[in-house]
Order: structure tokens, then C-alpha cells, then sequence
């Protein structure tokens, strides 16, 4: 276990664990918090895992860590390290089971004061037309062949198949598919998982929020991305369903298998990884885009049948548009400035999110001048943010941040001493009504759950990291 003795204070938000302390490590680990916040990032594993990161081959800078870091499989959530794209390897737990979890942000012509007095009716009928749930099956019809093109293809498929309108998709990091995406890697058996759950939410921590934006904090920043205060928005936070899952499955036991072959050794047999340039660490890049695409692929459904269910309520001239989707499961090849020099390097960002400054290339083009959008939910019953990447992302995190509060209670934990009724209505006393298919949907995820979603943010934006653009309220919450 690593004690506090062991962590060097940088500054206020910046803590460093050196590699020294543990024999195979080939750098050091940067935790992003406040001495508040490290004290219970202390009581589980999770920098210890962030410092086992620091040991696989091809590293380049630290090993990091964003201020929502908890235990993972095998990379702490919460954590991002970049690995030489031609001498590195990959590792799907750098990555996780949901491959491209992401977030998506819609934006509606509709304030609080339209939505609040039918927002019971509102909330019905979006939880009626997007189905949720461990075995959701969505409305998406595919026929033969169609998934394979979803895969390859991502959202742009599902609006050039009817379910989205043109802009939707350009709105998405990588406007929602990478193209070097290779179905045939995706095994049969994760095919069939994900056959029938385009379009659907999922269970766990997944949800569909609607929400409203509270506080405007950058108003140039708030103008470009079409946001205003009391201005109805919904946040859709799913992946890759039972597919992604399947996907990282088959590979986490392949490259255990394989890591003999290439004399590769790691603290923590979670770790498992393979050299990127070997036969199967692109099979495994191949199958991952492919499961990155289908996460997009069933956003864009979500997007889809929540924007009619709006529109079902309050007619069509409710329109519903696209602000940004981002994942925060991935692993990306990106270009970095490394020692004065440019370097390729694959970012693993596991439970983090992208955050490019403004002026970089791949942001869209109506919002490149105030920076990239990034999405980060807080827990049902408290708040998200809308935040903007900033240049200290790009210098010292690989372009990245946290993607949420962070879990503070494990689901068992969450659960003991509450019922279903009793968490509903203190959330209904706070003006949110909430639908979940299951009593675990709701009590897994109560808002005591999670760290203070306020004071992660705050990290984030003190270290020069991100800047915060507005604060979102919940109004509705639908979960699995």
C-alpha cells in the first residue's frame, strides 16, 4: 500500500508519488487533487495501480491521475498514461470493459420555465422511448451486414440511416467514428451482444439527465457552444453495451497469452498488454475503434429517440441539436510535443476525458476559437459541468481531465440502510424526478455515492487544466 508519507506536495492541486519507491517503474505518478481529497483517495488501491501504470514498457511522461481517481481493473479509473506508439504497448484495462463510455450533451429551445410544469410527462415519455436496462433491446432495426457498416462507420451510419439529422454527428469527438475501425477483429460472440442494444442505455452508473444550466461561468465560451442560463439541455452518459464488454474480454485473455512471447512482465496480471505494432495489439486497436464507433452509433440512437420524445411533449417546433459527445474510455494515437520534440503516442485515457485547447485542429470549427467542450457528470441529484480545454492540458496531461466526481462508496456500500422510496422522494423534495427499470439503478447511484462533483471541478480548473463554462442542474433523471 502506498502511504501519505511517500506523496510529495507540488503545489495546491498536484501531488507526486516517485517511481523509486517501487522496483520496475520507469516513471513517476502525478495525482491531480487536494490534500483533502487525497486523504480518502488513500483508502482504496488506486495509486497504487496508477504507480503499477508507471511500470509497462514504452511509457512516456508520468503516469497520471485526475482528482475522481478510484480502483479500476487493472488502470485506475480516473487515469491517463501515453505510450511511444512504435516501442509501447496497449493495454485494453487501460481502456476498461466499456469501451468509449462517453458523454453526449443535447441542447434544447426550451427553458426551465417551459419544461417544470409538464416535466412528469416529459420524463414518461423519454424513459418510454429509450429503452434502458441490463438486456435493453433498442428499436434500431439491423439487417445483414448492417452492423459490420455501423462498426466501421459509427454515428454518421445512424444518420445517413435516418436516426439523427445531419449535423448531429459532426458534434462528436472524431465526429463520432474513427476511421480505422476494423470490424473483422470483433468476434462473433460480441456481435451478438450488441445485435439488438443500438440505441439503449444500459444499467450502472449510465443515465439520461435533463437538466438545465444553473450558472454560466465564461459567458464567450457559454455564447459559442449555444448555452444560456435556465436553457433546458439533456446529458446521455452510455458505451458500448454488452459488444465493448465482449471485446475487452476476448483480449485481456489473448494478451495474457501473448505477453510471454514478447518477454513482457507487470505487476498486475490486469495489466495485460502487447506490444502496439504486434499482430495483436492491432487486432485489439482495430476491435476497440470498432467498439468506439458503436458507442457513438448508440448515442446517436439515444439522441434520436429522446429528441422525439421531446417533441412528442411539446411539439416540433422543440428542436434539439447536438453540442458535443466525448469519450472517456479510449485509447487514441495523438501527437504531443515530448522534450521539444513531436512524438506519436497512443493515450490511454481510462474514466478520463479529452481537453484540447482552442485553436486544435480536431475540434469543430464553431467552436475552435474558445476551446474543445468537455462533459463531465456529476451524480443524479447534484450537478455536471460544461467545461473548455485549456493549454495546461496539453503540456502536462496529455490533453486530458477527470470524467466525473468518482465513486467514493462501492454499489454494496451505496445500498446499505436506504430504500428505493425514500432516496426517490428526498430527490423529488430537490425538484428531480427520477425512473430507473431496477431498485439498483437508483440506490447504487445515490448522490453520497460520489465525491464533491464541485471541488473536482475546481481542481480541474485551478491547475489550468480546463475552464468552466457553466454548471447544469438535474430536473429528470432516467437510469437502468
Amino acid at each position: 500500500m502506498i502511504y501519505k508519507g511517500q506523496i510529495r506536495k507540488i503545489d495546491d492541486y498536484r501531488w507526486l508519488i516517485p517511481g523509486h519507491i517501487r522496483p520496475g517503474t520507469h516513471t513517476d505518478a502525478l495525482i491531480y487533487t487536494t490534500e483533502e481529497m487525497l486523504d480518502s483517495i488513500l483508502q482504496d488501491l488506486s495509486l497504487e495501480q496508477a504507480l503499477n501504470v508507471a511500470c509497462l514498457p514504452g511509457i512516456v511522461g508520468r503516469s497520471l491521475a485526475m482528482p475522481d481517481i478510484h480502483q479500476g481493473y487493472g488502470f485506475p479509473i480516473g487515469g491517463v498514461a501515453a505510450m511511444d506508439f512504435e516501442h509501447g504497448v496497449v493495454s485494453p484495462g487501460g481502456v476498461g470493459f466499456d469501451i468509449n463510455c462517453g458523454v453526449r450533451l443535447l441542447g434544447c429551445a426550451l427553458t426551465e420555465t417551459d419544461v417544470r410544469p409538464r416535466l412528469k410527462e416529459l420524463v414518461d415519455q423519454v424513459f418510454r422511448d429509450v429503452p434502458c436496462g441490463v438486456g435493453g433491446h433498442g428499436d434500431v432495426k439491423l439487417g445483414s451486414g448492417d452492423l459490420d457498416e455501423l462498426l466501421a462507420k459509427g454515428a454518421p451510419w445512424m444518420v445517413a440511416h435516418g436516426y439523427g439529422t445531419g449535423e448531429d454527428a459532426r458534434f462528436a469527438e472524431s465526429g463520432g467514428a474513427i476511421r480505422e475501425a476494423d470490424p473483422t477483429q470483433v468476434s462473433q460472440r460480441a456481435k451478438q451482444r450488441g445485435q439488438g442494444q443500438v440505441g439503449t442505455l444500459g444499467s450502472g452508473n449510465h443515465f439520461l439527465e435533463i437538466q438545465f444550466v444553473q450558472q454560466i461561468f465564461d459567458p464567450t465560451a457559454a455564447e459559442a457552444l449555444g448555452l444560456s442560463e435556465g436553457q433546458v439541455v439533456v446529458l446521455i452518459h452510455t458505451g458500448s453495451r454488452g459488444l465493448g464488454h465482449q471485446v475487452c474480454t476476448d483480449f485481456v485473455a489473448q494478451m495474457n497469452a501473448a505477453m510471454r512471447k514478447y518477454n513482457i512482465e507487470v505487476p498486475d496480471r490486469q495489466l495485460a498488454c502487447v506490444p502496439i505494432q504486434s499482430p495483436e495489439g492491432k487486432s485489439y486497436l482495430g476491435a476497440m475503434n470498432a467498439s468506439a464507433n458503436f458507442a457513438w452509433a448508440n448515442r446517436q440512437g439515444i439522441t434520436h429517440f429522446t429528441r422525439k420524445a421531446i417533441q412528442k411533449v411539446f411539439g416540433g417546433e422543440a428542436a434539439v441539436r447536438v453540442i458535443y459527445d466525448v469519450a472517456h474510455n479510449i485509447a487514441k494515437r495523438e501527437r504531443y510535443v515530448v522534450d521539444r520534440k513531436e512524438r506519436d503516442l497512443l493515450v490511454h485515457r481510462k474514466g478520463a476525458t479529452r481537453a484540447f485547447p482552442a485553436g486544435h485542429p480536431e475540434i469543430p470549427d464553431r467552436y475552435r476559437h474558445v476551446g474543445q467542450p468537455v462533459l463531465i457528470p456529476g451524480s443524479m441529484g447534484t450537478a455536471s459541468y460544461v467545461l473548455v480545454g485549456a493549454e495546461g492540458a496539453m503540456r502536462e496531461s496529455f490533453g486530458s481531465v477527470c470524467h466525473g466526481a468518482g465513486r467514493m462508496l462501492s454499489r454494496t456500500a451505496a445500498k446499505k440502510g436506504r430504500n428505493v422510496e425514500g432516496v426517490r422522494q428526498a430527490l423529488e423534495a430537490q425538484g428531480i424526478l427520477v425512473r430507473s427499470e431496477t431498485r439498483n439503478g437508483i440506490l447504487e447511484e445515490v448522490p453520497e455515492a460520489y465525491k464533491d462533483i464541485d471541488a473536482v471541478i475546481d481542481v480541474v480548473h485551478n491547475a489550468g487544466l480546463a475552464r468552466k463554462v457553466a454548471r447544469l442542474r438535474p430536473m429528470g433523471v432516467i437510469k437502468g
